[in-house]
């Protein structure tokens, strides 16, 4: 029953019967077979089919709810029973903002050299993508904004806050200066994140109540692609004072932002459950840790 579960959820995410039997590592007729034999175990109707996919009925919808809380139950006893034999071991899959990429470090390096059985798979998501994920059961945690946008049953663990710099080339006209304003900033030509990235709505926020609506001249869902174009003397961006300071007296300014002086808390996110597995139970210690040092 556990693996047509997780079929079942596999088929949900990619809403696609061959690439969930790719991600199931099995023949699409057999991830077929597995999904209809489950439909006969529970007397209902799972996926409308035609010459493709087409959804999940509604009694599929609700089936999915309870698989993953099914499979997730499932993949946390495993963990325990792990830990038991074998101390903390296994593959956490991490996904983080990209602008919080410049200290994942921080928090993975000391959790991995306590835990040197675990790996980490760090995936840079948009925070949309991160809570989905978490759903979805592709992400056992996530590193995201906890203060801005509604995050839905998850714990929480902050890590730190973010401010914002204002990041050109040392030619720009407000290079030299100790702080610029929100205004300010929205008369230079811009390198911005992309809308779907919070971010980017926060930074949109900022200049809209400072009475400024901007178009980014260049947008990225990458922060190494905006700091390439600031580095061409073109454009200037607004960036995490993290991801500023690995620039910053390398060619770069990085100049605070104020009126207001914008702040944001970042923390770790995962799903919320009763015990909590041992591997996120001791990445939320160390995220804790952490959370003093910063």
């Amino acid at each position: 029953m556990i693996d047509k579960l997780e079929m079942f959820i596999a088929l949900a995410n990619e809403r696609h019967f061959g690439r969930a039997a790719e991600a199931c590592g099995v023949a699409q007729p057999s991830l077929s077979s597995a999904i209809r034999q489950l439909e006969d175990q529970l007397g209902v109707q799972l996926v409308f089919r035609g010459s493709r996919f087409q959804g999940l009925t509604p009694e599929g919808q609700r089936v999915l709810d309870w698989a993953r809380r099914i499979v997730g139950d499932m993949r946390a006893l495993k963990d325990e029973m792990r830990t038991v034999h074998r101390g903390l071991s296994g593959n956490l899959r991490l996904g983080v903002i990209p602008t919080a990429l410049p200290m994942i470090a921080d928090l993975t390096a000391p959790f991995t050299a306590r835990h040197p059985n675990l790996r980490v798979t760090i995936l840079s998501r948009t925070s949309v993508e991160i809570l989905d994920g978490l759903e979805s059961l592709e992400l056992d945690a996530g590193i995201t904004y906890l203060d801005n946008e509604p995050l839905g049953r998850v714990t929480q663990t902050p890590l730190y806050t973010e401010f914002y710099r204002f990041l050109c080339a040392p030619a720009s006209p407000l290079a030299g200066r100790d702080s610029v304003t929100w205004a300010e900033v929205a008369q230079e030509p811009l390198c911005l994140l992309t809308a779907d990235m919070q971010n980017r709505r926060i930074v949109n926020q900022h200049l809209a109540e400072a009475g400024a609506r901007v178009q980014a001249m260049v947008e990225s869902n990458s922060s190494i692609a905006l700091i390439a174009h600031v580095r061409s003397g073109r454009w200037a961006s607004v960036v995490p004072m993290k991801l500023a300071g690995m620039f910053e007296g390398a060619g770069l300014a990085a100049i605070p932002i104020v009126e207001p002086e914008a702040e944001h808390l970042v923390g770790l996110i995962a799903p919320r459950r009763e015990p909590q597995t041992p591997v996120l139970a001791a990445l939320i210690e160390e995220a804790v840790r952490l959370a003093r040092l910063l």
